[in-house]
Parts: structure tokens; C-alpha cells; sequence
């Protein structure tokens, strides 16, 4: 059985994108026979997967490439099984706002926020529009990409003084920025998996940066960033943490594994942040922490949802 491992593609993501990429590949030759090829985001990509008509293809690709539908569209139409969400279930998750308000809507809490496209503080003045985001969203807030990942682009604006430069970073990132109230508390990510049997919510990790925020480098820099897997919150919270993840995972569509983000504040309410179509696999991403923590092999699994990926096909 021969299994094409997509990784890098041209985003801002594309190192930790190689990173998952490789590891998922080695995890997958260590527990089967499969035929493993590791494949780049390219060119002469759709040429290849023709000629090589492989039984699978596992894409491991953060950031627009590999999160916004669009590669799994053009999979579809070649008739190549593949692993993860379908398309459009990947573009209501990778467009925040929209997973924010389809969350919302199904009774999940979710912090104020504003989106809006760098066009607009253009045409209405950008001191109008950051005095009317304050108002709505207020401060402490935090201010990221609406489209992207590993938190490239977000910083946290304590004082209006550090809003600009905040907008500046995320218009670096995505054309639309989303400002959002931000929640002190705990923060957690609960992965969840499907191999076949419905999605179940593994051990949730809990996550404390040494930095005020679980930036890029508090995500990828080993050391910066202490982990505990299962997460010290009570039984009810981590319920209604793992809940929230589930919900998510139905509402929007997704399919054999998605990560949600949540803080827990310090009443014990939860609070979605985003989903991820496509979690992270590196040496300190957190799926692989909490398969761990469930006594889950990153091959084992890796290796039943290309079994149950090609069922599909």
C-alpha cells in the first residue's frame, strides 16, 4: 500500500509544516509495511500523484495550503483518497470568524470579537476604527490573523498605545484582522480523534507558556512552554472542555482528527477560541502529547485513518 505524506507548501508555516510532516511519515513506516513517500506542495505535485496513483495521501499542511479546502478539493477531483476533513468543512474552520459564529450559534461560548479587512481603516480612518473596536471589544485584547495559524501574526494589546503596531503584525499575515477580547485563564487544547467508532475527545493538554501568550516561539522552542497532559482542571470542566471540542468537531463537519483551543476562565466558564483541521505533529505539538497521554500510538492511529480513508474512497 503505498502512502503520500504531503508536508511544507508555501505558507509561513511551512518548517513546522515539514516538522509534523516527517514525523507522521517515520511513525507510519515504524508501525506497518506501507510504501511511505514524502511529498512537497509543488508544481510537479498533481503530475506525480497521477503517475503514482498512491492509495492514500495524508496531508500534514498548515496554513493556507493545506487548511483552506482548497488541495482537498483538487484530491476529490482526482478521485485520491485522503485523510482529514473534506473541503468545506475546512473552509468554515480555517476562516475564524465564521467557526466563531457557527459555534455561537450552537450555544458554545465565545469571546467578543471584531473582524474586519485592512481595507477599512483605509477608508473610514484608522483612529475611528481602533476608538470603535476598544468600545466594543475593550482591553485587554488580542489581535491575530483570521485566517492562518501557530499563532503567526497575534499579539496581545494591553493599551490602546500598542493597537497600530498589533494591527500591522496581523495585516502581515491575512488581509482581515480579528480583535478579540481576551481571556485570562487557562488555557487547553482537547484533540479529537475518529478512527471509525464516532469522535471521542482524547486527555486534554494544558498549556503554560512562559511568555504571556502562547506565541510561535512558546509553540516550536523546546523549553518555553510546560505541558500537563491530562490538564489539572476538575472532572466537570475538563466534561464541558471536552464537550466544547466535540461540538466543534460535529458543527462544523470535521472529519478523523481536529484540535479545538479553549481558555478556561476562572469561574470555570470555557471558551472556544479556534479549531485546527490540521494539528500540528512536531516533537512539542500537543495531538501527539495527548495520544500519548491515552496510551495511543501516533502509528497505530495514523495507520487505521489511511484504512478508513480509502474505505471512503
Amino acid at each position: 500500500m503505498q502512502v503520500v505524506v504531503l508536508a511544507g507548501g508555501l505558507s509561513p508555516e511551512r518548517d513546522v509544516s515539514l516538522r509534523s510532516g516527517r514525523r507522521v511519515a517515520e511513525a507510519l513506516r515504524a508501525a506497518t509495511d506501507f510504501e511511505v513517500i514524502e511529498a512537497d506542495v509543488d508544481s510537479a505535485l498533481l503530475t506525480k500523484l497521477r503517475q503514482q496513483a498512491p492509495d492514500c495521501v495524508m496531508p500534514v499542511l498548515h496554513g493556507a495550503a493545506g487548511e483552506d479546502g482548497a488541495l482537498r478539493d483538487v484530491l476529490q477531483s482526482l478521485r485520491i483518497p485522503f485523510v482529514g476533513s473534506g473541503a468545506a468543512a475546512c473552509r468554515l474552520a480555517f476562516d475564524k470568524p465564521i467557526a466563531k459564529t457557527l459555534l455561537a450559534d450552537a450555544g458554545v461560548n465565545t469571546p467578543a470579537a471584531v473582524a474586519l479587512p485592512h481595507s477599512s481603516f483605509r477608508e473610514l480612518g484608522a483612529s475611528e476604527v481602533l476608538s470603535a473596536v476598544l468600545g466594543t471589544v475593550g482591553l485587554p485584547l488580542i489581535v491575530k490573523p483570521t485566517k492562518g495559524g501557530s499563532a503567526l501574526g497575534a499579539a496581545l494589546v494591553h493599551e490602546a498605545s500598542q493597537f497600530p503596531a498589533a494591527m500591522v503584525g496581523s495585516f502581515a499575515y491575512s488581509d482581515v484582522a480579528l480583535m478579540e477580547s481576551w481571556v485570562q485563564g487557562v488555557e487547553v487544547a482537547v484533540s479529537v480523534l475518529d478512527t471509525g467508532d464516532g469522535p471521542q475527545a482524547l486527555p486534554i493538554a494544558e498549556i503554560v507558556p512562559v511568555n504571556e501568550i502562547y506565541d510561535y516561539s512558546a509553540r516550536y522552542t523546546a523549553g518555553t512552554t510546560e505541558f500537563f497532559v491530562p490538564a489539572r482542571l476538575s472532572t466537570e470542566v475538563s466534561q464541558r472542555c471536552a464537550d466544547a471540542a466535540l461540538t466543534a468537531h460535529r458543527v462544523l463537519g470535521l472529519r478523523d482528527w481536529s484540535r479545538t483551543d479553549l481558555i478556561v476562565d476562572a469561574g470555570g466558564t470555557v471558551w472556544f477560541l479556534e479549531v485546527n483541521v490540521a494539528p500540528g505533529m512536531t516533537e512539542t505539538s500537543l495531538f501527539p502529547q495527548s495520544l500519548a497521554a491515552a496510551d495511543l500510538s501516533l502509528g497505530d492511529i495514523t495507520a487505521q485513518l489511511v484504512h478508513a480513508a480509502i474505505g471512503r474512497g
